[in-house]
């Protein structure tokens, strides 16, 4: 069995790495700067007795991710299980994200998930198989101020999501979507330790979440446990949103 897992080199994608290399995956690295990082994930899939391949590739710029993935193809086969967990986060009010902002959000977020799932999408269709799981976030479903640009792209995961689990379902492939909470990783680095503080009281289980909490969701969606699963948006917060 083979995962790609984009941005992978750090956080949840390298928790997602690890945790889905104890279940028996094979592991596709995919990491655009963060090559140490990558390097030190693929060094603890190959501890837990699989296979890592690294992948460098900016997920966010559609030709390359063509060109890469034809060629991953063409190595290595079909992904049994992608998932679409690179992004990109910005916080600010709504007049002071400039254009450039917007549009980095929005390729980081919703086009590099679009054309990941554009060119492994077909070799799942020809195979009658497949599991796609996109990383959204409890901002797509709830909304929050000072996120509207983030939390409208997580939005847009959450509805690309159902979709495409529509579209897929007759070919055999589930498309669900894990949606964190307040998960304490490199994107939570502008919050203070009072914010922080502030989100773990809100939530009902009274912690912030880890990477770790997250690839457990995933590694079970990827599983044949949920077999029976697809266009779902799995929240994983805390019950910070219910």
């Amino acid at each position: 069995m083979l995962a790609f897992i984009s941005g992978a080199g750090r956080g949840i994608g390298a928790a997602c790495a690890v945790e889905l290399a104890r279940q028996g995956f094979d592991i596709i690295i995919n990491y655009n700067k963060s090559r140490q990082g990558a390097e030190e994930v693929a060094a603890a899939v190959v501890k837990r007795g699989s296979k890592a391949i690294l992948c460098r590739l900016d997920v966010s710029d559609p030709g390359a991710v063509n060109a890469v993935c034809s060629e991953l193809i063409r190595m290595h086969g079909v992904p049994d299980v992608l998932v679409n967990n690179a992004g990109v986060s910005i916080s600010g009010l709504v007049q002071d994200v400039t254009d450039t902002q917007w549009q980095e959000v929005m390729d980081g977020n919703l086009r590099s998930m679009f054309s990941l799932c554009r060119a492994f999408v077909p070799g799942m269709v020809s195979r009658k198989s497949g599991c796609i799981i996109n990383i959204s976030s409890m901002w797509g479903q709830a909304g929050a101020s000072f996120e509207s640009v983030y939390a409208a792209s997580k939005g847009g995961v959450d509805a690309f999501t159902k979709s495409l689990a529509k579209e897929l379902g007759p070919s055999g492939i589930r498309v669900n979507a894990v949606a964190p909470g307040c998960i304490l990783t490199d994107m939570c680095a502008g919050y203070s330790e009072e914010d922080l503080a502030a989100l773990a009281e809100e939530s009902a289980l009274g912690r912030n979440g880890t990477p770790e909490d997250i690839a457990n969701a995933v590694a079970f969606l990827a599983s044949d446990k949920a077999s029976f699963i697809t266009g779902q948006i799995l929240g994983v917060n805390g019950g910070l949103v219910i």
